[in-house]
């Protein structure tokens, strides 16, 4: 919840401006909703696609203070972060509503990015795996390999958000790997060699090149760090080690 709509949209086109060269990443942003027009009309022609924060699995009705994937879509959306921990710890979003919103986004062509971790208290009661399992299993039930083509996935541990804790690179490769094996137990080797798993929690310019070394992790969801189109985009220009 940072920046109104002008803010965001002079960031965006900073961004935008600082990232043109780049062809061979996908970056995405994903500003508060009132900013999500304004945002899509500076990136028109940019590298740079949009993203929603979090939607409703209807797509209308009586739901006062919600919004739609068919809303998203109009204000120029592509992808919609879904069951983002702060979601699930302040607002107390469970699986079951987490995997009704996988499918309206899917239902709407968005990109739906499953945002899965554990806590502090959890890993260190050695049930991060545990606590993996049931995300995944619950938040794609019900759900083909074929449905899930554009799936991506955020591995985020809840411990290493916004704390300046990141997860070393070895701890962030053994979660990935569970977690695709995970995908490929329930749904098979194409989509678990497919889906792209990205690493969530204190990504930043000076971490993110040894996160991307590691076999499994294939991008970052980048928290405070992509407040500032800066620092930002030096994540984005990472060299591969």
């Amino acid at each position: 919840m940072y920046k109104t709509g002008q803010e965001a949209a002079t960031a965006a086109a900073d961004l935008a401006r600082l990232v043109q060269d780049v062809s061979d990443r996908e970056v995405m942003i994903a500003p508060t909703f009132t900013a999500l027009a304004i945002v899509s009309e500076r990136l028109r022609n940019s590298r740079i696609g949009l993203g929603a924060q979090n939607l409703h699995w209807q797509e209308e009705g009586a739901f006062t203070g919600e919004i739609s994937g068919k809303m998203l879509v109009s204000a120029g959306c592509k992808y919609v972060i879904i069951g983002h921990s702060e979601r699930r710890q302040y607002f107390y979003e469970t699986d079951e509503f987490i995997n009704k919103k996988i499918r309206a986004a899917i239902k709407a062509d968005l990109v739906p990015i499953l945002c899965i971790g554990e806590t502090e208290a959890e890993r260190n009661g050695e049930n991060t795996f545990s606590v993996l399992d049931k995300q995944v299993r619950m938040g794609l039930e019900g759900f083909s390999s074929d449905d899930l083509g554009s799936l991506i996935i955020a591995y985020e541990p809840v411990w290493a958000i916004g704390t300046g804790k990141t997860a070393t690179k070895d701890q962030a490769q053994e979660a990935h790997g569970f977690i695709r094996s995970l995908m490929e137990k329930f749904f098979g080797p194409t989509l678990a060699n497919n889906v792209r798993i990205l690493y969530g929690g204190s990504v930043k310019p000076d971490n993110i090149a040894e996160l991307m070394a590691m076999p499994d992790i294939d991008g970052g969801l980048v928290g405070g760090a992509s407040l500032e189109p800066v620092i930002f985009s030096k994540i984005v220009h990472y060299k591969e080690m």
